[in-house]
């Protein structure tokens, strides 16, 4: 696998960088309070009995879907253990057998949560259902439907082990709009605090990692949209960063402390004009924002190790007024415990 760092922070202080150059530089690593921005190690060889590669995505479908778009989702490379999949606002159609049916040559799923708009599946290599055990799932429901009946907030969320790694991932989608930010740190710990606590084995061990990904709905604030457009319009999207309210509020010690993220070296993702790369230009004069993200947290007590090999956004996806997000993150084992069903 090569040389694989870790990517989990300490804590420390942040480390602020303003000059465009550095902020667009992917092998940067900075830390913004509890989250720990990462660089992309571009070399992944996928190699060794020890090393579990995931393709993470993350998509707010704004209720439409075609074949097309979910070939793209899924891509043709499929140098991967696991795919995990979180859409929001998704159609009323089969979504998880439209997925199978694009991965039927090479993947099966091995968990799915559902919660009406909001879906959560988890893929793996076929006939690898003997590396899974203690499959759980759960969903947090967040008050209102969004403006539209059936696009559901909250949170879903799947728990498993797979070759001994124990894993969960969160799914969700926050309150929307940018003077919602103290709401979105408070749904963040209600579904953090409610996911699994429900007749918690005091005995079971804790994940190895959490991945959070979806719609978090955090914007960019303090800047008015044509200023921004024209600094995303000259590839100047990193000067943005700084006026992100997900790492605002990470900083001051309000969500995700000890999480890591990959650089957003990627163009905002939402709000685009449904079918262009152009970005809104209705009477709602939204600001172009990093809405969709994927952050993960690697627990101190394990011996794993993770490395990030891409994180961006997919731009030839035109169906909605959000861009999908993919990540494609591998674990490295030092030493693993024996593993036992929780």
């Amino acid at each position: 696998m090569g040389n694989m760092s870790t990517v989990v922070g300490d804590g420390g202080r942040s480390v602020v960088k303003e000059r465009v150059d550095e902020a667009m530089d992917t092998t940067q690593v900075a830390m913004h309070g509890g989250i720990k921005t990462v660089g992309v190690e571009q070399l992944c060889d996928f190699s060794g009995n020890s090393v579990l590669c995931m393709s993470i995505v993350t998509w707010n479908m704004n209720g439409k879907v075609s074949d097309e778009d979910l070939a793209e989702l899924v891509g043709d490379n499929r140098k991967f253990d696991l795919l995990v999949v979180g859409l929001q606002e998704v159609p009323r159609c089969n979504v998880a057998q439209l997925l199978q049916e694009t991965l039927a040559e090479t993947h099966s799923i091995l968990g799915k949560a559902i919660m009406q708009s909001l879906q959560l599946f988890v893929f793996g290599p076929k006939n690898s259902e003997h590396f899974i055990n203690g499959i759980k799932v759960d969903k947090h429901a967040l008050g209102g439907f969004g403006g539209l009946i059936r696009r559901k907030k909250g949170a879903v969320a799947v728990s498993l082990s797979y070759k001994g790694i124990r894993m969960v991932f969160i799914s969700c989608h926050l309150s929307a709009h940018a003077h919602n930010v103290e709401v979105r740190n408070s749904q963040f710990r209600h579904i953090s605090h409610s996911l699994f606590s429900k007749n918690q084995n005091p005995y079971a061990r804790p994940s190895h990692i959490t991945v959070w990904l979806g719609d978090l709905n955090y914007r960019i604030h303090g800047i008015d949209m044509l200023p921004a457009k024209r600094l995303i319009k000259k590839n100047l999207h990193g000067m943005l960063t700084s006026k992100d309210q997900l790492l605002q509020e990470a900083e001051r010690g309000q969500i995700f402390n000890g999480y890591s993220e990959g650089t957003l070296a990627f163009k905002p993702t939402y709000k685009y004009n449904i079918g262009t790369n152009n970005y809104d230009t209705s009477y709602k004069v939204r600001v172009p924002s990093w809405t969709d993200r994927i952050l993960f947290k690697i627990e101190e007590f394990g011996n794993v190790d993770a490395s990030l090999h891409s994180y961006e956004s997919m731009d030839n996806i035109h169906s909605s007024d959000h861009k999908p997000v993919k990540a494609h993150l591998c674990l490295k084992v030092q030493k693993l415990e024996q593993s036992t069903p929780s």
